[in-house]
């Protein structure tokens, strides 16, 4: 490439056909190894035998568990780093001034984005793939502890850790000995248009990301060709009409071989031109049990055998995971796991990880902590609280996550916000946005257009506090005995939760 001509790195474009192998890429580097996609990548094509090396800014754990696996890592990004590099790995996070990217581009080296890493290694495996604005995770987590208490060694990449017993955290990412291969497909960049699963779970396609897709429509369109590329089942819930617009647009071949799932009885949803139908019925939280309990009706077409009405119960709260917990099962069974074992296995499941995450309780005010960065997980989240702590003052502390998000929807965030009862809006976290971009989009944005949602004026319920830290020792502050605070949002507000303990420690003690 001449260097008077920019480098473009696009994500949506494929770089392998389905006849690749990973042996096919000789050495490879990557950039950001220590990303939670990207090391667990890098482990699964150092356990297929493949050179692996890589960079990053600073050590991690993950970093670590990589290099204990003999896999170098050099700290700082520099041009040397892909001097003996066949193939270089990069992530949208990366700039095309990156001193590696430009290095690999002079060098003619094959440069790839992390979705071709995993579209590959999916070649030859039954894959399954996990899309939707919401519960990506949480479904692909409960896939891959199914599969794995059924006795079957999947690999898995899965954007986040999951909840180990005892408090421990369990990486997200595993390079099994097994021929399934678990991932999120992330849609952001429209990078998933390049997978090609066995199984394809679409959780919901509610608008998302429009900074990319520009309308609802092409965001909406994307999922349709994502389902299109299945070559055995689509499943995607029916509850989320975003899901069933995608549902209906499916050409009738492939809705031939897909199964909707919800709580919507098949009586109330449309012609479902030959698609199986998994009913949740009966689903249920007695307060103060911590348990979630359902019942699913898999029909003959998904368990190859008799109609089942499987009874399960979830230790995550709320609607939202029982619809995630049909999902998982529905896959489970369709690659060849028993209704029973699957409800079972997923009932031992304690939650992805900052997934209503319970992170310590002093003097009886409990802190807890989530990701939810959209409005509408954010009011799941608020719903299941209040099922989970029906008597208690639910407090949150939310950290926006982009610029361009905050822009969008700053009034479905303030319209979600307000099933809490005491809330304050942080700073927001940029990720790959610049504040310069949006210099009128604040944790104001937020606040301001709150106004008019409830009776009490806004000022009353919500308060804008750039300084997290700050807003940390002001929740804790005003806390009393019996209440919940969440820290709620997917930069780095989680920080804040042993912040909240240490304050309400002190508190508490100054008050005795």
């Amino acid at each position: 490439m001449s260097q008077n001509q920019p480098i473009v790195l696009d994500p949506t474009h494929a770089s392998f056909d389905a006849a690749a192998r990973p042996a096919d890429l000789g050495p490879t580097h990557f950039i950001g190894i220590g990303g939670a996609g990207m090391s667990v990548l890098a482990e699964m094509l150092n356990a297929e035998g493949v050179p692996v090396d890589g960079s990053d800014r600073e050590r991690s754990a993950k970093t670590d568990r990589l290099e204990s696996l003999g896999i170098t890592v050099e700290f700082g990004q520099r041009a040397e780093n892909v001097a003996s590099a066949s193939t270089v790995v990069y992530s949208s996070a990366i700039k095309p001034s990156n001193p590696e990217i430009v290095a690999a581009n002079e060098a003619g080296l094959h440069v790839v984005h992390r979705s071709d890493i995993l579209a590959l290694l999916m070649n030859g495996k039954r894959a399954v793939t996990v899309a939707g604005a919401h519960g990506k995770t949480t479904t692909s987590s409960m896939l891959a502890h199914i599969l794995v208490h059924t006795g079957a060694d999947p690999s898995y990449a899965i954007g986040g850790s999951i909840q180990g017993p005892d408090g421990t955290t369990l990486d997200g990412g595993h390079a099994g000995q097994g021929d399934v291969l678990v991932a999120e497909a992330d849609e952001s960049d429209g990078s998933f248009a390049k997978y090609h699963p066995t199984i394809a779970i679409i959780t919901n396609a509610e608008a998302d990301h429009l900074d990319h897709y520009g309308d609802e429509a092409h965001y909406r369109a994307a999922f349709v060709n994502h389902a299109g590329h299945a070559t055995g089942h689509v499943v995607i819930c029916a509850d989320d009409p975003d899901a069933l617009a995608v549902f209906q647009a499916l050409p009738a071949d492939i809705k031939a071989h897909t199964v909707v799932y919800g709580t919507t009885p098949i009586e109330q949803l449309p012609d479902l031109g030959g698609a199986a139908h998994v009913w949740i019925s009966s689903e249920q939280e007695t307060a103060g049990t911590g348990v979630e309990r359902l019942t699913l009706h898999l029909p003959a077409a998904v368990t190859s055998a008799d109609a089942v009405a499987q009874r399960v119960e979830l230790k995550v709260p709320g609607i939202h995971n029982a619809r995630n917990a049909a999902a998982a099962i529905t896959a489970a069974v369709l690659l060849g796991v028993s209704p029973t074992d699957a409800a079972q296995a997923v009932g031992t499941f304690l939650g992805a990880a900052r997934r209503f995450q319970v992170h310590g309780t002093v003097k009886q005010v409990t802190v807890v902590d989530d990701y939810a960065h959209h409005p509408t997980e954010i009011a799941a989240l608020l719903d299941a609280a209040r099922r989970r702590y029906p008597q208690s003052t639910i407090r949150v502390i939310f950290q926006p996550h982009l610029f361009s998000r905050t822009k969008f929807f700053a009034r479905e965030f303030a319209e979600a916000l307000a099933k809490a009862d005491d809330v304050i809006v942080t700073g927001i976290f940029p990720a790959r946005e610049k504040q310069e971009d949006f210099p009128e989009i604040t944790a104001a944005t937020i606040v301001d257009a709150a106004a008019g949602i409830k009776d009490a004026a806004a000022g009353e319920w919500i308060q804008p506090v750039e300084d997290m830290g700050l807003a940390a020792r002001m929740m804790a502050m005003r806390a009393h005995h019996g209440d919940v605070i969440f820290t709620v949002g997917a930069g780095d507000i989680t920080d804040m939760d042993q912040v909240l303990l240490t304050a309400l420690e002190a508190h508490r003690e100054s008050c005795e």
